[in-house]
């Protein structure tokens, strides 16, 4: 533990990983009816090219590219559209999709597959990450070939695979290095051979040791990392691995670094090495609310409803329902949200677990500012958003959070810090919009 690195600030919230982290990932059936959405990442949601009564093979061209920060969107099964709506969504209210009738569940390479990826060049291994749709897997969803695609004057000297998995509940990550580690490593190798990075690394928290022990094996620089919460940010994950401190308002590509995620990697190898589109992931259905936690994988479009029935359903006690992890994730009000790319986690959480607290005063404390990961002072921007004073929550660096929650978990006085610093930020790029300034 002496040896595990870290970064300033944080907190270590209680896991709860041993719900799911022992559970094999497991295949979920193609649903009958997929709701494939086409705002799985971040930009510009694709534009569709397919209308209600055309026929679609499995990685078809759903939508296409609708701007630079844009990626494609494909079918993960073939049948036949039934509508292009408006869809209730995990990470908005709602969305565009396109509604398939599941004829076919059977995959095949929507793209010449490149087992010897070696011969080709980085441009043509960007490309097919693009064209394929690939996006960061840990929940950004961030386009894989922009952070490929580094502009001339930035050289890249590092890369990183994010292996952390610190949000708490959440083991899709750990389930995948641990059962699939060639493929995360093949992926990490072709991300690695686009940038020109000589000795790419891993970091890996130290709650996984039978995971850092195998990469270890398998020749993997390996980088480990002390357990807490958010170590997986990559501002956090650059500063612990490699002790660069990301600009504020700056990406890790402005000092020389890249970070991809472990399910990236993955979806990186099916895109090059097999020739399989971005539409599918592992997804960890986990909290007490369900009566068997466990790890699936699950073409994108299947409902949380499928998810929550292969999890043995609900138990008796279920309060919420949960997109992602308990610090970052997005409460849904309805399980028929479908599985996007960006989907780690569904949470059913009981009552024990979803406990409210009634917001009281600042009392001034400081654990707020002592935690957060980025040395803001939350408290003084909440106050400041609270009061409707947005070039004051501005100059205080609302617009540099990254809402991890970290800072309302520790305050004693349940202050909505993070509602209230989100609120400041919508504020202020609104009057930057309309030129007014905040």
């Amino acid at each position: 533990m002496s040896r595990a690195r870290s970064f300033s600030g944080g907190t270590h919230p209680p896991g709860n990983k041993e719900l799911s982290g022992s559970r094999e990932i497991v295949r979920i059936p193609v649903p009958e009816t997929l709701t494939v959405s086409l705002c799985q990442h971040l930009g510009a949601p694709s534009t569709p090219v397919v209308k209600p009564g055309d026929k679609v093979a499995f990685g078809q061209v759903l939508g296409e590219r609708n701007g630079f920060i844009s990626l494609p969107t494909h079918s993960p099964a073939a049948g036949k559209v039934v509508g292009v709506v408006e869809a209730p969504m995990p990470h908005r209210r709602t969305g565009p999709a396109v509604v398939i009738s599941v004829e076919s569940a059977e995959e095949a390479p929507a793209f010449e597959p490149w087992p010897y990826w070696g011969n080709r060049t980085p441009e043509e291994l960007t490309d097919r990450i693009r064209d394929a749709g690939v996006c960061g897997m840990g929940g950004a969803c961030f386009p894989t070939f922009i952070k490929l695609s580094p502009p001339p004057d930035k050289r890249i000297d590092t890369l990183i695979i994010n292996g952390a998995e610190c949000e708490p509940y959440l083991t899709a990550d750990y389930r995948l290095m641990l059962e699939s580690p060639d493929d995360v490593i093949e992926g990490m190798r072709i991300l690695a051979a686009v940038l020109r990075v000589e000795n790419p690394c891993i970091g890996i928290e130290v709650n996984k040791p039978d995971v850092i022990g195998l990469m270890k094996k398998k020749g993997v620089r390996v980088v480990a990392l002390r357990t807490s919460y958010p170590q997986g940010a990559e501002k956090q994950l650059v500063h612990a691995v490699c002790r660069r401190k990301v600009p504020a308002g700056g990406l890790p590509l402005d000092i020389g670094v890249v970070v991809q995620n472990a399910g990236t990697c993955v979806a990186v190898v099916q895109a090059v090495r097999d020739g399989i589109p971005s539409v599918s992931r592992v997804t960890t259905v986990t909290g007490r609310g369900v009566r068997q936690p466990g790890n699936f994988l699950c073409s994108v479009g299947t409902p949380f409803s499928r998810l929550v029935e292969a999890a043995g359903g609900y138990g008796p006690d279920v309060k919420r329902l949960v997109s992602g992890g308990p610090m970052m994730g997005i409460a849904v009000h309805t399980d028929e949200v479908p599985v996007t790319k960006g989907t780690s986690g569904v949470l059913a959480l009981s009552s024990e677990e979803a406990v409210g607290t009634d917001e009281g005063p600042c009392i001034r404390c400081g654990r707020c500012v002592d935690s957060c990961p980025l040395s803001l002072v939350p408290n003084m921007i909440a106050k400041a958003s609270e009061y409707g004073k947005w070039e004051a929550a501005r100059k205080l660096g609302a617009l540099n959070c990254m809402a991890c929650g970290t800072c309302g978990y520790v305050c004693p006085a349940g202050r909505h810090l993070v509602h209230y610093i989100k609120r400041a930020q919508d504020e202020i790029r609104a009057m930057a919009r309309a030129g007014k300034g905040a």
